[in-house]
Parts: structure tokens; sequence; C-alpha cells
């Protein structure tokens, strides 16, 4: 008798959880979507210095003076999009804290913050006279929510996964913020800034494994997929995270700098445009040939692999489209948040390498029956 047969029906289904957990979960995403979408219009329209100060816009007011133009309201508007992002992250993590851990971690959690906050006041404090009194105080709230989370995943039995990536995200969010903050400091460092981007696509990713953690049936899982498919998946997988690297790469030594008194002297962009080009084109042959052995043997991850075609094909068009009209605004824009829609489908299709145990009616391979937890 397999494990199939003996799982209980209940085994067999997923978590109940509320809706507005579900909705503000998709609105997480979404969210981070969206920011990186703002982001790059801050960028290419010029506007990365259109406040000059973090996390004042300048040095005697928290939004943009008429002075600014619309490179300041550019830049604040993105600044708003990550007060928005942190938010419903929040949220989400109160949520799934209160569905899977009780109310009573929840308070746990909520006093860490208030930890954190005179934490927070006291760094200030101290870090104020040499010019670092923001950052002093982020440094300090962003350990309390390392604390807190740690104290969270300690105490929790049920959907740790669930709580880990809610977490993540909101540290992950109000990390960016800082890391933004190092950008505009630092005069738009081209690393500091392709590190911003790089950040904010994982966070993408992260909330799109919430999503599928959130639908699937919780406890220990087992390989969906022959052991030789799930290997090329992970190859995939690193062609992908290399095309975006020399993505990030090109376009931090490309012309859209993020203002116009910021000239790039690093490497050579045309150069490596080439190279951005050779694993983009090395990705689409392998997920190519995933989505022909996935569907001819029947995979669970078929349908998800189509998806994955079609945002990698729709991004290479937009690269070529591009390159050959010299890098307009607009098109640049539409691969950044493509890339992120690319390495969200990549995390929906390597989570779904594995299906909770029992979930699996009849292993694709006899292979497949291996338990992993």
């Amino acid at each position: 008798m397999t494990l199939a047969q003996t799982a209980p029906r209940s085994a067999h289904r997923p978590d109940r959880v509320g809706r507005p957990l579900r909705i503000l979960a998709w609105a997480s995403f979404v969210a981070e979507v969206v920011i990186i979408g703002t982001g790059g219009a801050v960028r290419l329209t010029g506007s990365g210095l259109g406040c000059t100060e973090w996390p004042l816009c300048t040095p005697d007011s928290l939004v943009p003076l008429q002075a600014q133009g619309i490179h300041g309201l550019i830049e604040f508007g993105n600044r708003l999009m990550t007060g928005v992002v942190g938010i419903i992250a929040l949220a989400v993590l109160l949520l799934t804290i209160a569905a899977f851990a009780g109310r009573r971690l929840v308070t746990r959690a909520l006093w860490f913050a208030a930890g954190g906050i005179v934490l927070g006041v006291g760094a200030y404090v101290v870090a104020n006279p040499v010019g670092l009194g923001a950052f002093g105080f982020s440094s300090a709230l962003l350990l309390a929510v390392l604390a807190a989370m740690v104290d969270s995943v300690r105490r929790t039995e049920r959907r740790r996964d669930l709580i880990v990536l809610a977490w993540i995200v909101l540290a992950g969010v109000m990390a960016q913020a800082v890391v933004g903050g190092l950008a505009v400091v630092s005069d738009l460092n081209a690393f500091v800034v392709g590190f911003h981007y790089t950040a904010s696509l994982l966070l993408v990713c992260v909330t799109a494994a919430y999503l599928v953690r959130l639908a699937a049936v919780p406890g220990p899982r087992e390989r969906a997929v022959p052991s030789w498919f799930a290997m090329l998946a992970h190859v995939t997988t690193l062609a992908l995270a290399a095309t975006i690297l020399f993505g990030v790469l090109t376009t931090s030594n490309g012309p859209h700098s993020g203002d116009e008194d910021v000239i790039r002297n690093g490497f050579d962009a045309t150069f490596l445009a080439h190279v951005h080009a050779w694993p983009g084109y090395i990705l689409a042959a392998l997920v190519a040939v995933l989505t022909v052995l996935a569907w001819a043997r029947r995979l669970p991850v078929r349908r998800w692999l189509l998806v994955l075609v079609a945002a990698v094909a729709v991004q290479i068009v937009v690269g070529v489209w591009q390159a050959r009209e010299g890098l307009p605004e607009l098109l640049v824009g539409i691969h950044m948040v493509l890339a992120s829609l690319s390495a969200a489908a990549m995390t929906v299709v390597i989570l779904n390498l594995k299906a909770p145990i029992g979930v699996l009616s009849a292993p694709s391979t006899d292979d497949a029956s291996t338990v992993v937890s």
C-alpha cells in the first residue's frame, strides 16, 4: 500500500485561510512588481536625484518642493510606493501569524516592533551628529524585525514556511528602503542601484513563492518529476539568473544612469549587451526543451512552463527591439518588469517540482517517490 493510499483525505487539502489574507498576498505580489516599474521610471526619466536627501526629499522638506519639478515628484512617488508595499507586507505578516500561530504571537511581534522603535530612536540620537541618523534608526528597526522573525519561527509549529516567507518580505522591504537611501547619498552608484533592482526582483520571487505555498497542502513533499528533469530545471534557473545579472550590469553601465549629471565609467555597455544576450538565448532553448519534455510526459509543471515560455519569449522580443531602437526608455522599463515576471514564473515552476506526499496519485517515474521534507 502506498503513501497516497494511506494518507487521510484531509491531508490532501490546503489549509483554509481567510479571503483577506489571500487578497493581500496577491496585492503584495502585484505591489512588488509595480514598484519595479516605478523604480525604473525614476531611473529612466533621470529622476534618481529628484530628491537630493533621504529620508527627507530636501534638507528642509519631506515632500518635493516646486524647485524639484517633475523629477522630484517621480522620485517621491516611488518613495510613497515603498510605503504602500511595506504596509501590505506588514498586513500579510500579521494575518499569517494570526492564522497559523495565534494572536499571542501577533502581540509578541508588535512588542518587538515597539522595542525596535525605541532602539531606533536611540540609534538616531547617536548617529545623527555624523549625518547618519536616518540610517541608524532604520538599521535598528531592521534588527528588531529580524529578532522578531527568529522569535516567531521558533514558537510556531504550523506553516513555518509561510511565516518565514512573510517575514522575509517585510524585512526585505525595509532593507530596500535603506538601500534606496544609500543609492541617493552615493550619487547613484552603479553597483548600489543594480543591487537595489536585484533585491526588488528577489522580493517578487518571494511573494510568488508565498502564493504557491499558501495554496499548497502543508507537510512533507515528494518529487513530482523525474530527477533528471528537476536537475535540468535548476540548470535553467541558473541560466535565468545569469541573464538577469548581465542585464543589470548592462543597464548599470548604459545611458540610463538615473540622472543626466551621472556619467558611467565602468564596463563597456555595448559589449555587455552581447554578453547579456548569450545566456538569454541559452535560457530560451532550455525553457523550450523543458516545456516539450513536460508536455510529452504530462508532468504537473507543464502549464506553468507555458507561462514561463511566454514571459521569456516576450522578454527576448523586447530586448532585441530595444537594442535596435537605441534603448528607448519605455522599452527598457518594460524589459525590467518582464525580467521580474520571468523570475516569478521560474520560481513557481521550481516549487511545483515537488508535491505534498499523498497528493500524487501515480508518480511519473520510480524515483519520484523520494520523500523530501
